[in-house]
């Protein structure tokens, strides 16, 4: 890893380049997260100025008010506006997270979370849950089934890969493919039986959002994103050496099988909370992660903290055009997201390309 390898001449000008900008961007993503919360808190049909934003906030803590504000700025402050953006928080990181681990541990930049079927079985779970009448948890039912959905979905595709023991990731990527085919039929089929209502209520459930926010749904969803947050940033060193292949990483002294079993069940269990409680977003966890690649090298050290911010923010400030685009209405999260993402991934690529001479 890095300090034990001699580097060549060319090699030390780019990697002290890289960790510049490495260093720049650790510390411009946490003031442009804030800047993007502020303005997410602050906008909409009751507008909230910076200044009332800070003073309502402080105002538990006995802080004189730095700006008067009304208590109908106040209360949907706390009520609905906050909520929604922490959720958009949590969930943000969690997808590009989770993202950047699986592109390191598949080592392809094109991994997603998708692959494990955590989105699909939450989606087949969801769909069931609505057609089927499941109320046993009142209104958390549906994102209970969603994220049982999802863990049942990436334990079967994990056994899949079962290799003597071994996981193998070829055979993983490929059970992901067919079990997502699975539940897609199966989720096709829940639609095929679902009446009017039912069908409006999956569909959008499906294309993601954050309009069911309540900071019961955020403490729900809390504990299980923040920890793969907080734990995948401690793998970074293992998916650096898995740069090098598996026999090298084990060569390096890295429990190979035991980091695997690591990132997946995270990645499971972060993902899964965010999609049972904001639907299926994609293209945060594929593009977030490339484009941050692309900027301070392919070192998991910067690229998985970064992620999380990134993602983090994108996520907040999408869910901001998502409600305000269209008003009254309000445009499903994952439209934005796959307008937005889709475009800059296939410009990325494009320039990847470019570069390359292919």
């Amino acid at each position: 890893m890095e300090g034990r390898l001699p580097l060549t001449a060319a090699a030390a000008p780019v990697l002290s380049r890289q960790r510049t900008r490495a260093a720049l961007v650790l510390l411009a993503l946490p003031l442009l997260l804030v800047g993007a919360v502020v303005l997410a808190v602050g906008t909409g049909a009751v507008p909230i100025t910076p200044g009332q934003v800070l003073s309502i906030l402080l105002a538990p803590l006995g802080v004189s008010p730095l700006q008067g504000y009304e208590e109908q700025q106040a209360a949907v402050l706390w009520a609905i506006r906050l909520p929604r953006v922490a959720l958009g928080i949590l969930v943000g990181a969690g997808l590009a997270i989770a993202g950047a681990a699986m592109q390191g541990l598949f080592r392809n930049p094109l991994a997603d979370p998708g692959l494990l079927g955590i989105s699909s079985g939450a989606s087949l779970a969801a769909a069931m849950s609505v057609v089927l009448g499941f109320h046993a948890f009142g209104m958390y039912s549906l994102p209970a089934a969603a994220f049982v959905g999802s863990l049942l979905s990436t334990a079967l595709i994990y056994l899949l890969s079962q290799d003597r023991g071994r996981v193998n990731v070829t055979t993983m990527l490929l059970a992901g493919i067919a079990i997502n085919a699975l539940c897609g039929a199966g989720t096709g089929l829940m639609t095929f039986l679902a009446t009017d209502e039912q069908l409006r209520t999956i569909t959008f459930w499906n294309l993601g959002s954050l309009g069911g926010a309540t900071w019961p749904t955020v403490l729900s969803a809390l504990p299980l994103i923040v920890l793969g947050v907080l734990v995948l940033p401690l793998t970074a060193r293992a998916l650096n050496a898995f740069m090098l292949g598996e026999s090298g990483a084990a060569h390096l002294g890295i429990p190979v099988q035991g980091v695997k079993w690591l990132i997946v069940t995270l990645v499971a269990l972060s993902v899964g909370a965010g999609v049972a409680v904001a639907g299926t977003i994609g293209f945060v966890g594929l593009v977030v992660p490339h484009l941050l690649r692309l900027v301070t090298g392919p070192n998991h050290r910067t690229l998985l903290p970064a992620s999380a911010l990134l993602g983090a923010t994108l996520l907040v400030l999408a869910d901001l055009v998502s409600r305000t685009v269209a008003v009254p209405a309000e445009v499903p999260i994952g439209i934005v997201t796959a307008l937005l993402g889709a475009p800059f991934f296939l410009y990325l690529l494009r320039q990847g390309r470019q570069e390359t001479g292919l």
